[in-house]
């Protein structure tokens, strides 16, 4: 398996991602001891993505996160860079109403300036080479006025919770990597979510990326923030 480091080269991401495709969701979940479910439902009553809106799902993976938008009526695109992704994405979510998936780069987004009314990415950011980067090409592709959501790892302000957030990600990812059938992945996701920059620090680069009324809210404690943003006028 391609060992993708915190340099991040885009390359060696969509390789690793390419690799877990079929066992994603699931390493999600050990990961997180089943909260990111949780924070995807968090996720969707954030945004609150309405019948006939535009929404953009970037680094969608499989579409698990997508399926709810196009289920509440929004023309929806799931976008990601790692075509392994998109084809377990495509065969899982056949059938699904207002869904298409997308291959496309964070930096390079390959749709129209003003494209959709609101975008979002989930667990996804921190994997891209150049945060503010993303954020204003999402910027760019989102209209006047729209919306913008950012569902990250995050750090736990009280300090005994991030204690033992750290001392999981040290130690109780490495045990599972040592069992699993892809120990790298564990590996990259514990280390870039021990270098993922604090909720207050995200909220200055989404501001220099051009976005508004910035603002954040914490989810279990803190071990995950969603952002939210609007696209000025």
């Amino acid at each position: 398996m391609t060992r993708a480091s915190l340099d991040k080269q885009p390359a060696d991401v969509a390789a690793m991602f390419d690799d877990t495709a079929e066992r994603y969701d699931l390493l999600n979940t050990l990961m997180t001891g089943g909260q990111d479910r949780r924070w995807r439902r968090e996720v969707v009553r954030a945004l609150g993505a309405r019948e006939g809106e535009r929404v953009l799902d970037l680094a969608a993976g499989t579409g698990t996160s997508s399926v709810p938008f196009a289920e509440a009526g929004a023309q929806t695109v799931a976008c990601d860079f790692s075509l392994g992704m998109l084809r377990v994405g495509v065969r899982r979510q056949a059938g699904t109403a207002n869904l298409r998936f997308v291959a496309g780069d964070a930096l390079k987004l390959p749709f129209a300036d003003d494209a959709f009314d609101a975008v979002t990415i989930s667990f996804g950011l921190r994997n891209v080479a150049d945060t503010v980067g993303a954020l204003r090409e999402l910027r760019r592709v989102t209209r006047p006025g729209g919306r913008l959501l950012v569902c990250e790892v995050s750090h736990p302000t009280n300090p005994l919770l991030a204690l033992g957030h750290r001392t999981h990600l040290k130690v109780g990812l490495p045990l599972l990597a040592r069992v699993s059938s892809n120990p790298d992945s564990y590996r990259y996701l514990a280390e870039s979510t021990l270098a993922w920059p604090d909720q207050a620090t995200l909220a200055g680069l989404v501001q220099d990326a051009g976005w508004t009324k910035v603002r954040w809210r914490d989810l279990t404690f803190g071990v995950a923030a969603l952002h939210h943003a609007v696209n000025p006028a």
